[in-house]
């Protein structure tokens, strides 16, 4: 059994339900080995979380950051809500140690899966707004997040994408990605320019802005969305 008081420890917060904080930490893999015991997995509490985090983070956005543009805090929601984002506020917890896995799964190394670990604590911050209300969950949401709430309003969002792809790139062992502009358009009051990334001859992503920089930006987000796609 997990040891949710160590767990209730590292959030800070005294559960009123603590059922509900073990059932964020049910894997599917383990309710398929143990239905008896665990009937029911933590992937509806993940749907609930999923909205939590993004509503926390969307009215966030909007007060620190009034000179943005819509698509713009939706972009950097988008940073904040992603797989691997996610993932790694739950490792610096440690998240994964507590969550109940099939035989197979903890075989094949489950507790560090970046997938497992982020649907983990969308699960986890559902059951926080179920059992405490949205104020004790916005203010456990902001202070796991802090660091990367303060990287974003410190840096931007240009500087994230790009160092958010290459730092998975590294996980994976590949080469750093390499940019380049493929074309420009536009007078010179209104250009366009467009941007490719690449890991040796293969095209990660493609992107386009009204600066080089904004074009090798979006080329990054699209190739971290193609890995968002692919490996959840």
């Amino acid at each position: 059994m997990a040891d949710l008081a160590a767990l209730e420890e590292k959030l800070g917060i005294r559960f009123n339900e603590l059922s509900l904080l073990e059932q964020a930490l049910v894997h599917s893999s383990y309710v398929n080995e143990n239905p008896d015991s665990a009937p029911i997995s933590n992937e509806r509490l993940e749907f609930l979380g999923d909205a939590v985090l993004g509503m926390v983070f969307a009215e966030k956005l909007y007060q620190d950051l009034p000179e943005i543009s819509e698509g713009e805090m939706s972009k950097l929601r988008s940073y904040l809500v992603c797989r691997d984002t996610l993932a790694g506020v739950a490792e610096a917890i440690g998240l994964g140690e507590y969550i109940y896995l099939g035989k197979g799964e903890e075989s094949n190394g489950g507790r560090h899966k970046l997938t497992n670990l982020a649907d983990t604590i969308e699960a986890v911050t559902a059951t926080v707004f179920l059992d405490q209300g949205l104020e004790v969950t916005r203010a456990l949401v902001l202070r796991l997040f802090n660091t990367e709430l303060a990287r974003l309003a410190n840096q931007g969002i240009a500087v994230d994408y790009k160092s958010q792809l290459q730092q998975l790139l590294q996980a994976e062992q590949q080469e750093a990605p390499l940019y380049h502009i493929i074309e420009t358009t536009g007078p010179d009051h209104d250009r366009r320019f467009v941007a490719e990334v690449k890991v040796n001859d293969t095209v990660l992503g493609k992107g386009s802005g009204k600066s080089k920089k904004l074009a090798e930006t979006e080329a990054a987000h699209q190739a971290l969305e193609k890995f968002e796609t692919d490996f959840t």
